[in-house]
């Protein structure tokens, strides 16, 4: 069982020179991988693979056709700030591909699992010649996966899974006692700017765990455009998280007089610490009624948009 260290008791300095430490020691002489997403615990993987391993670690941003617009482009020229170099890989067809007619969530989550460290990942792994792969598991994402809450995608050792054996390398995972709180902590000790150590957190299946139903090109689009608006008009809230969600069912509206059938936006926003509780923010209904005019005007097709106010649990962060 995996020994949780608190933000409260954590001493960054002596964190990160422990996993620095295990990380050369793990890889040897070798070559390390990652993938960067722009997210906190990928970022934190990245600036603690770099402190170990220097050039030996190769960085990648998968372009998976299910980010925020605009993500290869910042989160390249955020690290390059930071003496990383990141190189971009077009996976769009593939992950689209592989999610077609897929509507169960956890089928999903298994589709976009087996596309990035088999299919993806484990092609750029070997044209590297790394036998490690870091990434960014913490605590959080393996109790709810062990528990059954919902399959993490970056878990695997708690379920049997041997990532050897199944993909071709072995996985480091230098958070998995900690919770988010203390990622971030990390994060700020690590030097990160503070855009991206105190960013809001961002799900690994990315815009497709905010897609009920079956994953397109068109429906991650009108996701992606909700939550342009959602994060522009809840930045300055101070909230845990915060996103858009598109619903499967077409819903009935009306636009200039007549019936039109559209798409429905849910908004959340949550109060958390570490992700394993959260209640929704009490949002005014001023900032609620200019979300929902903002995204019916700038979304296309939507005519509805609804507000979660309901608690984890029951209810989780993230929708799928």
């Amino acid at each position: 069982m995996t020994e949780e260290i608190t933000a409260q008791a954590l001493n960054t300095d002596h964190f990160i020179t422990e996993k620095v430490e295990e990380i050369s020691e793990a890889v040897g002489d070798g070559v390390a991988i990652n993938a960067l997403s722009g997210g906190i615990d990928s970022s934190v993987v990245t600036m603690l693979g770099h402190r170990a391993l220097g050039d030996r670690l190769k960085t990648v941003f998968v372009e998976n056709g299910l980010m925020r617009g605009g993500e290869a482009e910042r989160v390249t020229h955020l690290f390059k700030e930071l003496g990383v170099r990141v190189e971009v890989i077009d996976a769009r067809s593939e992950f689209f591909e592989a999610l077609k007619g897929i509507k169960d969530p956890e089928e999903k989550r298994e589709a976009i699992t087996q596309s990035f460290y088999k299919n993806v990942f484990g092609r750029i792994v070997k044209e590297s010649g790394a036998k490690y792969l870091l990434q960014g598991t913490i605590l959080t994402d393996i109790d709810e996966t062990v528990a059954a809450i919902k399959r993490q995608h970056n878990v695997f050792q708690q379920l049997g899974i041997d990532p050897q054996k199944t993909f071709g390398y072995q996985i480091l995972e230098p958070l998995v006692q900690l919770r988010k709180d203390g990622v971030r902590k990390t994060g700020k000790a690590l030097g990160l700017p503070v855009e991206l150590f105190n960013r809001i957190p961002f799900p690994g299946p990315a815009l497709a765990a905010r897609v009920i139903g079956e994953i397109t090109p068109e429906r991650i689009e009108t996701v992606r455009r909700a939550t342009v608006v959602v994060e522009r008009l809840l930045k300055d809230t101070g909230a845990f998280q915060y996103m858009a969600i598109l619903h499967e069912d077409r819903v009935t509206g009306m636009r200039d007089g007549k019936r039109d059938f559209g798409l429905q936006i849910e908004v959340r926003c949550w109060e958390s610490i570490d992700a394993r509780t959260a209640t929704p923010t009490r949002l005014s209904f001023e900032i609620l009624e200019r979300i929902a005019a903002e995204i019916i005007d700038e979304v296309p097709g939507v005519v509805s948009v609804t507000y979660n106010i309901t608690s984890k649990p029951p209810s989780t962060i993230e929708a799928v």
